[in-house]
């Protein structure tokens, strides 16, 4: 089979009127326009072709949450999110019990293989957070960084957990944070109110990742640089960004791209089970939230995860006019996947790779997406 297009995204630049060759599941070859003929090739014109997006910050998809605990939630919310776009993700959990957290890294394991959206890892979001940013994370459950914890889940998890998030003023983040890099763990910094000076120790002792930058964390004061300071100002770090327009303004995530570089910035969904729902009552852990529409918040007011879309952080940032196409494209492929080190496997089209792809129109709408080379039906939901 082969796909042409206006142009398809590298992992280092467009290419204009090329043709991907897809075989046995893989990508076999990029072709140039001019070795077609005489071929049978399903032109999409004007589109663009692209890899499938990569959420490595994600708890939920139409109607189902990774802290469920159920198999089939599971199952379904690999298979829906494929119509965002997302063919790469990290199950995310929420600050929980002992227990809970323990049978939702079994389930994962357990329905690693699962058909959709390819399980790359974990991301354990929680339990070691402080109060005063804890956004929708429940206190009741958080602890102080232990490792012994960390390794136990990893084994239930069969190795799987791939990123770990922690608020760097806790006592013993420093060795934690050592200890879960030995263990080939990446960690992330957030719900946190830490320092600068704080998030730039955690960061010397082997963190990288910052989590949902701007939330969640302690803001850029003058005096104090905080959390926000760190996550752009630090070097060999990626933060993370939701791009709804609603967690963060875009004149914040502007100046995120512009102090870090689009290379250094990672698209995240942080969505939750509203996304791609109606409006109404649903559930965030403990918590029972409100989707109004845009946005899903506690009965407080807050913000409680987001049901944004990958497909539509990647087209808001080039309608906002932050970023062209191709640097849009890299922040939810690329670069997300490079931030927890699954870039070999997801986030770029290269020869000899799963076919896992995107097809947009100019409008950065899904025309069709590509799973182990085959297309995907979605028939009239699509």
């Amino acid at each position: 089979m082969i796909l042409k297009a206006k142009y398809i995204v590298l992992k280092d630049r467009m290419l204009e009127d090329s043709a991907i060759l897809i075989e046995d599941k893989k990508i076999k070859k990029i072709l140039s326009s001019d070795k077609l003929e005489g071929k049978e090739v399903i032109d999409y014109k004007d589109s663009i072709i692209c890899p499938g997006f990569v959420d490595t910050h994600v708890h939920g998809f139409c109607g189902h949450d990774f802290m469920d605990k159920s198999d089939e939630g599971l199952r379904s919310i690999c298979r829906d999110i494929l119509k965002a776009g997302v063919t790469s993700i990290l199950p995310t959990t929420l600050t929980a019990s002992e227990d809970d957290i323990m049978e939702v890294v079994r389930i994962v394991k357990d329905n690693k293989d699962a058909y959709g959206a390819k399980i790359q890892g974990i991301f354990l979001e929680g339990p070691f957070f402080t109060e005063k940013h804890k956004g929708a994370q429940n206190p009741s459950y958080f602890l102080k960084p232990e490792i012994e914890k960390l390794r136990k889940w990893q084994e239930i998890a069969g190795g799987m957990i791939k990123k770990v998030a922690l608020a760097p003023e806790l006592e013993g983040s420093e060795e934690f944070v050592q200890k879960a890099r030995e263990m080939g763990i990446y960690v992330a910094l957030g719900h946190s109110d830490a320092s600068y000076d704080e998030a730039k120790s955690a960061v010397d002792a082997g963190a990288n990742i910052f989590v949902h930058t701007y939330n969640g964390m302690s803001g850029l004061h003058h005096r104090n640089p905080g959390m926000v300071g760190a996550a752009m100002t630090l070097e060999d770090v990626f933060a993370e960004l939701i791009c709804d327009g609603h967690h963060v303004h875009p004149v914040a995530a502007d100046v995120l791209i512009r102090s870090r570089g689009y290379e250094s910035v990672a698209l995240i969904s942080d969505c939750m089970m509203a996304g791609g729902m109606p409006v109404g009552k649903y559930k965030l852990g403990d918590y029972n939230v409100v989707l109004d529409g845009e946005t899903v918040r506690l009965k407080e007011g807050n913000l409680a995860g987001s049901v944004l879309k990958m497909r539509d952080a990647v087209k808001n940032l080039v309608k906002w006019g932050i970023t062209s196409p191709f640097e849009a494209i890299q922040m939810g492929t690329q670069v997300p996947a490079k931030s927890v080190g699954i870039d070999n496997v997801c986030g770029v089209i290269e020869e000899g790779r799963a076919a896992d792809i995107l097809v947009l129109d100019d409008e950065f709408s899904i025309v069709d997406v590509y799973l182990n080379g085959e297309k995907v039906d979605f028939g009239k939901e699509n």
